[in-house]
């Protein structure tokens, strides 16, 4: 055998062998490692996370750099009791007051429940409106639960277009705005009371009125201002050290119950908690009736994702799940949410006993994906 022969053959035979590392190779995962986590992600987490700390930094991390969620400014979140992350975005930190948007409407029915609780007022005898019991007006069947529930069947309108076609607005910012409560209560009705499901700040509204009424006999704006903002501070603000609770009010003195409240992130947390534990303070008393919340959280005969004021973590029948305001597929039932515009909410998952609070700005198309980024935070809690 010739040399040329001898080295042609020995080729052959070293081929496969040298193959052998590329072909291993091609069957391996190849794609690169993760990036390592940011000082801020990293920072972000504590001690108390309840939760595998690398992958809980990283899934808050996302909801603050992935594209399409638009802007997340604050991140909380409890588990069993305790804080187990806070972020911020530039320009905010845990002194920001927040703006509720319609996170205020939650903190409305506990209003309502509390004065229910005192004897004040009564959930399911016609709505203690004035205007409403003149003989012959049919607004006479609407029921404080009612109200609640966002069935009162009144003609109001929460989005138009355009804008100043809008109940809200309207009652806001332009002919209603110096006595919001009066505008919404004049509205007639547009169907049967307690037949349709409306969501409605013109509502929340009325229910924030009728707690002035049932706290003065005074029509001072400033003497409603002061019964309504003692009262909250005394029986709720105070014992949560929500020290940081600003409302609004409008110049009749009606607190703006369903969209105007102000508080840092922390403090909204403190709420959520609050109905977390169905009414009880960190130090175990019962600020608001378990029973009470526990009506928040139980669907409407007209809309099983809503109860008191309060958005339900429970399918749609029939609707398509894209326009659920929550996610019933990535969550428990049982879960719970204050929502607000643009992207505030409070997200209370009771058997994960978990509360995340997600303050941003996201517009319509940015809030699905961004929800979706929040249950998997949340998903990193078992379910007890």
């Amino acid at each position: 055998m010739t040399l040329a022969s001898r080295l042609h053959n020995h080729a052959a035979l070293l081929a496969p062998a040298l193959l052998l590392p590329a072909l291993l190779l091609a069957g391996c995962d190849t794609a690169p490692a993760p990036a390592p986590l940011s000082q801020a992600a990293i920072a972000a987490v504590t001690k108390d996370a309840g939760a595998p700390k690398d992958q809980l930094a990283q899934a808050i991390d996302d909801l603050f750099t992935m594209e399409g969620l638009g802007e997340t400014r604050a991140v909380v979140v409890m588990a069993n009791g305790k804080l187990a992350a806070e972020r911020y975005g530039p320009g905010y930190d845990a002194n920001t007051r927040f703006v509720s948007w319609s996170m205020a409407k939650t903190v409305t029915a506990v209003l309502i429940g509390m004065l229910i609780a005192d004897g004040k007022l009564s959930l399911d005898a016609p709505a203690p409106v004035p205007l409403w019991q003149r003989p012959g007006d049919p607004r006479a069947a609407i029921s404080l639960r009612h109200l609640l529930q966002m069935r009162s069947g009144l003609r109001h309108t929460e989005a138009g277009d355009p804008p100043y076609e809008s109940s809200e607005v309207r009652m806001l910012f332009l002919d209603g705005r110096d006595d919001m409560a009066r505008w919404a209560k004049e509205q007639p009705l547009e169907a049967e009371p307690g037949k349709v499901f409306e969501y409605s700040s013109n509502t929340t509204v009325i229910l924030a009125d009728i707690a002035a009424r049932a706290l003065t006999d005074s029509t001072n704006p400033d003497a409603r201002r002061k019964a309504v903002a003692d009262y909250l501070q005394e029986r709720l603000f105070g014992p949560l050290e929500m020290d940081s609770m600003v409302l609004e009010f409008d110049a009749s003195g009606t607190l703006i119950g369903g969209s105007l409240m102000h508080a840092t992130a922390r403090d909204w947390a403190k709420f959520g908690e609050m109905l977390r534990v169905k009414g009880r303070a960190p130090g175990g008393e019962q600020l608001v009736p378990q029973r009470w919340v526990e009506a928040m959280i139980t669907p409407s005969p007209a809309s099983p994702h809503y109860g008191l004021q309060t958005w339900l973590n429970r399918p749609i029948p029939g609707a398509d799940p894209v326009e659920h305001p929550l996610f019933p597929d990535r969550a428990p039932s049982s879960l719970f949410s204050l929502i607000g515009h643009m992207g505030q909410y409070v997200l209370v998952s009771p058997s994960q006993k978990v509360t995340l609070v997600r303050l941003g700005h996201s517009d319509s198309a940015q809030r699905p994906p961004m929800l979706q980024q929040a249950a998997d935070v949340l998903e990193l809690y078992p379910s007890r």
